[in-house]
């Protein structure tokens, strides 16, 4: 599947936004609820201010379960918890009921005990998951190299070692993306464009370039991150 790529950062927040919200509608039509997993990140953060704002009303917000894809092990209130960005842009704007909000605990002084916590919960597909692309190629917080890479049995995993600080977190591992109805992958700017590219053309593994798992899910990027591509739709 071709990425969808878009002028700037603000067109590809929009369109994303339309696509959730065609999702949601479905899925609730369907379902009666909406599983929505979120990832932290500035690309991300777009996308939520969009459907916290201006697209708040068409989303039944009290049918909307929340999760998430990654956490650091900080406190829900830290400037790196994705939990926080996702509350400041989304969850309080939009009015998502405290009950439907499914964070990972990385407060825990143990985080076997919050992934064992998440793995207990997390128990059914997700409609649409918002992943994003670090220049490295890693996703979620699925590494280059992470043994997790190779989990399929488990749907949340934990990272000791993780190269990016902090080194310690909570991620869903490869059979969340791969059981996800939709998986929504947005990446922005110039120093996404290696990635993106390894990932779309490139025949590394994904033991190299992590978001080779998601290839064939839906792509949004701007031009600047697809200007690596040889070909762009």
């Amino acid at each position: 599947m071709p990425a969808h790529v878009f002028e700037d950062a603000d067109a590809l927040a929009a369109a994303a936004a339309e696509r959730v919200v065609a999702a949601a509608g479905e899925a609730i039509a369907a379902r009666g609820r909406f599983d929505l997993g979120l990832s932290g990140g500035t690309t991300p953060a777009g996308l939520y201010r969009r459907l916290g704002g201006a697209w708040r009303e068409r989303v039944d917000w009290g049918r909307v379960r929340v999760w998430f894809a990654d956490e650091r092990a900080v406190p829900p209130g830290d400037p790196q918890s994705a939990f926080r960005l996702a509350r400041e842009t989304l969850i309080d704007p939009a009015g998502v009921p405290a009950r439907n909000v499914h964070r990972m605990k990385g407060e825990y002084p143990d985080l076997a005990v919050a992934v064992a916590e998440y793995e207990a919960h997390l128990v059914a597909p997700l409609d649409l998951l918002v992943l994003g692309v670090g220049p490295d190629g890693h996703t979620a917080s699925l590494f280059p190299g992470s043994p997790l890479l190779a989990e399929r049995s488990r749907r949340v995993g934990l990272v000791e070692d993780s190269p990016k600080p902090p080194p310690r977190r909570i991620t869903v591992t490869p059979r969340v993306l791969d059981e996800a109805r939709v998986v929504l992958v947005l990446a922005t700017g110039p120093e996404k464009a290696a990635a993106v590219a390894r990932a779309l053309e490139g025949e590394a593994a994904p033991n190299e370039v992590p978001a080779r798992l998601v290839r064939g899910r839906d792509w949004y990027i701007d031009r600047a991150a697809a200007s690596g591509l040889r070909r762009a739709g």
